[in-house]
């Protein structure tokens, strides 16, 4: 599997700097924007962003790699969700991508082929002085490793917690997404939403794309009989 090839399967359409909504993030997301400054391009740089479901992790990840892939620099971005299904030898020569994006690298904790792979692509990347961005639902010291090189070179890294945003910050991102989709989304229907369905932005975002076909399909706007409708189908 090629770098290119790992990036175009696991990126998401939408996830931008634009549509995050920061919340309480704004220094993880300023830390996520200046590893794609001039001034990173020399040296080793590394970030490690951790949370909760629904806190921007992922988003964050794609943003910078879409960024990067604009501005001619070559990303890789792996989500290790996959790893049971994946061969650890595929991260070699990834360090030849100017930056490097793994997303949920507690899925490969205590998996020793795993956590050797990443230890080695870590050093190879410090090397090349490169950039390196990975996202985990806990801080490195906490994330259950066995390699305990490993841990000590991820908490080298700059690392920021993501916080959840609250729900009335869940209501400003789903009206930016939409937005920026070029859709309306009056605030009663994003109430009416958030009211009846997960509140984690992963579900919230799933059924505003829901709703962009079936309005554009229909040639309706989005109100929120549109969204019963929706809820009667599924």
């Amino acid at each position: 599997m090629s770098a290119q090839l790992a990036l175009n399967l696991r990126l998401r359409d939408g996830s931008s700097f634009g549509n995050f909504l920061p919340g309480r993030n704004r220094e993880a997301l300023a830390q996520a924007q200046a590893l794609l400054e001039p001034t990173a391009a020399s040296g080793f740089h590394s970030l490690y962003l951790y949370g909760d479901r629904g806190s921007g992790k992922t988003h964050l990840l794609e943003a910078v790699c879409r960024r990067s892939a604009d501005t001619g620099r070559a990303p890789f971005y792996l989500c290790l969700r996959d790893a049971t299904t994946l061969d650890p030898a595929m991260l070699e020569g990834v360090e030849q991508n100017s930056l490097v994006c793994l997303d949920d690298l507690g899925e490969v904790a205590g998996k020793p082929a795993w956590e050797e792979a990443l230890l080695s692509l870590w050093e190879r990347c410090r090397q090349r002085q490169g950039v390196w961005l990975a996202a985990a639902s806990a801080p490195p010291d906490r994330l259950g490793l066995r390699l305990a090189d490993l841990a000590t070179r991820l908490s080298t890294a700059a690392v920021y917690a993501l916080h959840v945003l609250s729900d009335e910050e869940k209501l400003s991102a789903m009206r930016l997404r939409a937005g920026n989709r070029g859709l309306e989304l009056p605030e009663e229907v994003a109430r009416y939403i958030l009211n009846r369905y997960p509140r984690d932005l992963g579900t919230l975002f799933a059924l505003l794309d829901r709703l962009d076909d079936a309005a554009l399909a229909q040639q309706r706007r989005i109100t929120v009989p549109l969204v019963r409708e929706l809820d009667e189908k599924a």
